[in-house]
């Protein structure tokens, strides 16, 4: 596996042009997501969590700021950051093992290292015994283990996900998340994920950020501690002290609920 890389944003805001004129999505952030770290995000809808994402994969372009991978400015996608979507992105006519493997040999990947990605990232998010079932035939909770499967198996420095488990149900939701918690435990990538689900943002994260409403800025940042021998949400629910954090964060999160819009200004020139 390659080394893992690190994210800094600098100076990030974003507008978007509208019949009305320009929108404010976000106000001014700024970040460093270090090499291997989890970073989680919450805060309310329509704070720019998603717009921040898609700017830091190379998707939309910042109005103002900057933004850097390992390094070197984003200013498209790249090979080295791998996206996952609440949205699924497999191919409904490949099978389990072909889907993993679609980036692969987009990559011209010899054959036998191909094979080698796939059996083992099979083999870590469960889905052993499935290799040749199509999407259709696949549960919900199956198919995103075969989207997220097919994003780590590309090998990126850096995964981005935007709520991938929301369409799923509670307790496959549940065994999702502790399964992303052991690939990422097994792999060391470094990992933004964006999530309206407090719990889910404590259990994963090694650091969990807190967003205003829009215009969103980080309001607030909390590292996570963790035990040696990984998560699971049984030893979750019995720690007093990620409890503590839940509440803490769910507070936090409820305050930007409750609170008075921020004024939108208009983009500076040289954002605009």
């Amino acid at each position: 596996m390659t080394a893992p890389s690190k994210i800094v944003v600098a100076g990030f805001r974003h507008f978007f042009d509208t019949a009305d004129g320009p929108v404010q999505a976000t106000d001014t952030v700024d970040l460093t997501i270090r090499a291997g770290e989890f970073v989680t995000l919450v805060g309310p809808s329509g704070c720019g969590k998603t717009t921040l994402l898609k700017a830091i994969a190379g998707f939309i372009r910042p109005s103002e700021g900057a933004i850097e991978c390992d390094g070197k400015p984003v200013r498209g996608p790249g090979r080295e950051r791998g996206v996952v979507f609440q949205e699924l992105a497999i191919l409904p006519w490949r099978t389990v093992r072909r889907n993993i493997g679609h980036g692969l040999e987009i990559m011209g990947l010899p054959r036998a290292e191909r094979e080698r990605r796939v059996r083992g990232l099979i083999e870590l998010i469960g889905l052993t015994g499935f290799e040749q079932r199509y999407p259709h035939e696949l549960s919900g909770g199956m198919r995103q283990r075969v989207a997220v499967a097919r994003t780590w198996a590309a090998d990126p420095d850096v995964i981005l996900m935007d709520e991938p488990f929301a369409a799923v149900d509670a307790m496959t939701r549940l065994t999702l998340q502790e399964e992303l918690a052991r690939l990422c435990g097994a792999t060391k990538k470094t990992v933004f994920f964006i999530t309206h689900s407090v719990d889910e943002a404590v259990f994963l994260g090694d650091r969990v950020l807190v967003m205003t409403r829009r215009p969103g800025r980080i309001k607030r940042e909390i590292a996570v501690p963790r035990h040696e021998g990984g998560r699971d949400w049984e030893s979750f629910k019995r720690r007093s002290d990620m409890q503590e954090i839940v509440e803490q964060v769910l507070l936090l999160v409820r305050e930007e609920r409750g609170a008075a819009p921020a004024p939108s200004p208009g983009p500076t020139q040289a954002g605009a």
